[in-house]
């Protein structure tokens, strides 16, 4: 399927019930964990196999914690999100800054600057989903990842309705979707800890940016 391919989204798809900007919603911080202690393990896991140790680390719509292991070094450590009080408490990060992604997409970042990028949790909240992904591409090297990972919590009413319309395995497609119309050149699902078990689901979909 080539960008082309990827159908339309109704016009209702990425409205929101909770329809007041994003940082109002994220003025406090919230110094908690929104997956639990196997998820975490497991998109750390994750982590290990894909993010280049030494490399040039962007964590995108990050908040205290970043789940990347505790043992590898990497050159540096972008942090991106919505509360600066979260990210400034987050120890992996080496910088960070504040954006809205809803309401500007574009990246204050050099292209084809980035070892790897991140987002954990997050993805259900883009209004601009695949405006935001063209930007992750431009920043990404070639042959560099996006790691997409997510869980069935959420805020209900700022997730966009068609996330909250699918079910686990939708998400992976439509996830894909995004990547496709983004441009990524290969994308992969991967379960990382199956619904229906204890705990919370997990599942990461990624996308790599063609090869030079």
């Amino acid at each position: 399927m080539t960008t082309q391919d990827v159908p339309a989204f109704p016009p209702w798809a990425f409205a929101k019930d909770d329809c007041a900007p994003d940082p109002l919603f994220y003025v406090q911080p919230r110094f908690v964990t929104h997956i639990d202690a196997a998820a975490i393990a497991a998109i750390t896991d994750l982590y290990r196999t894909v993010v280049p140790e030494s490399g040039v680390v962007l964590d995108l719509m990050s908040s205290w914690i970043s789940h990347l292991p505790d043992e590898v070094a990497y050159a540096r450590v972008i942090g991106h999100g919505l509360n600066a009080a979260e990210l400034s408490a987050n120890p992996r990060l080496t910088q960070h800054f504040v954006q809205d992604l809803n309401a500007e997409t574009h990246l204050p970042l050099e292209t084809a600057s980035i070892d790897a990028a991140l987002m954990c949790v997050s993805v259900q909240y883009l209004q601009k989903p695949a405006a935001v992904l063209s930007e992750i591409a431009r920043v990404l090297r070639p042959g560099a990842p996006v790691v997409i990972s997510f869980s069935n919590r959420r805020f209900p009413t700022k997730a966009v309705a068609i996330w909250n319309a699918l079910d686990g395995a939708g998400h992976v497609q439509l996830v894909g979707l995004y990547l496709q119309r983004a441009g990524f050149a290969r994308i992969e699902g991967r379960v990382l800890r199956p619904a229906g078990g204890p705990g919370d689901p997990m599942t990461a979909v990624i996308g790599w940016t063609a090869t030079a």
